[in-house]
């Protein structure tokens, strides 16, 4: 299958320390679309280097290289700067340890074509591997994010699959200091809505891999969600100082 090809919606992968599944996962996203992007955050597991051999022999690849780790959404920030330099106007962020669907990118993509002006998100379908404590607090975050924006329709505020138009997204990012780690996911869903970006939900299948299946994760449960409860503490504030804006929005769409 010959893979489609974009001069304006692009695949976006942050990586760290990923270990050998990225490759799986770039040649997933590769056998779906062009181009594919991967932004190396500082990693020192050789993935860096094994990406750029795979970038030498395909065109349809391109990696980025940061010098020290920054976080995910600074990677993510990295790679959009550098999208919007060359002309692209969206991509799709997916995670580099084999969790998210890549056979689902092209109709992502196409939802993102027909909604150029949204924010297609995916939502998750767990299955049996799924950690229970996982899926519940993913339910604590989803439920403020929704308060947040007066339930604009955020269907999963930590699925990190997703399409973002890129001028918006960098310029909410550009506007404050946060949203550079673990907390990008949802505070961006969050201030893109506040910027009226609509969200376009679509399911979409996770897998969580064990060790065994080559799976890495990142996540501390403590540290990360120390994280959250500080963006969701600021989100509140900034929700409550726009909260007039958010009413007059809600009301002028049931009208």
């Amino acid at each position: 299958m010959t893979p489609t090809a974009s001069a304006t919606h692009l695949v976006l992968i942050p990586s760290y320390n990923p270990g050998a599944k990225v490759y799986e996962t770039v040649r997933a996203a590769r056998a779906q679309w062009t181009p594919v992007w991967v932004v190396v955050d500082g990693s020192r597991d050789g993935t860096a280097e094994g990406l750029q051999a795979m970038a030498a022999a395909d065109p349809g690849l391109r990696v980025l290289v940061l010098p020290q780790n920054r976080g995910k959404g600074a990677a993510v920030l990295h790679g959009l700067d550098e999208a919007a330099r060359l002309g692209f106007t969206h991509a799709l962020a997916m995670d580099s340890d084999g969790q998210h669907p890549a056979e689902l990118i092209p109709a992502f993509m196409t939802a993102s074509q027909q909604s150029p002006a949204a924010m297609v998100l995916g939502v998750p379908v767990f299955d049996a591997s799924a950690p229970a404590l996982r899926v519940k607090g993913r339910k604590i975050s989803n439920w403020w994010a929704n308060l947040e924006t007066l339930w604009m329709g955020i269907g999963d505020s930590l699925y990190g699959f997703r399409v973002y138009p890129v001028e918006p997204l960098r310029a909410v990012m550009r506007g404050q200091r946060w949203m550079r780690r673990f907390d990008f996911d949802p505070e961006a869903v969050v201030r893109l809505c506040w910027r009226g970006v609509r969200p376009v939900n679509l399911p979409a299948p996770v897998k969580y891999l064990s060790a065994d299946e080559g799976g890495v994760s990142h996540f501390n449960y403590w540290r990360d969600n120390r994280l959250l409860t500080w963006m969701h503490i600021r989100l509140m504030i900034g929700f409550i100082l726009r909260l007039p804006l958010l009413i007059c929005r809600r009301i002028g769409s049931t009208t």
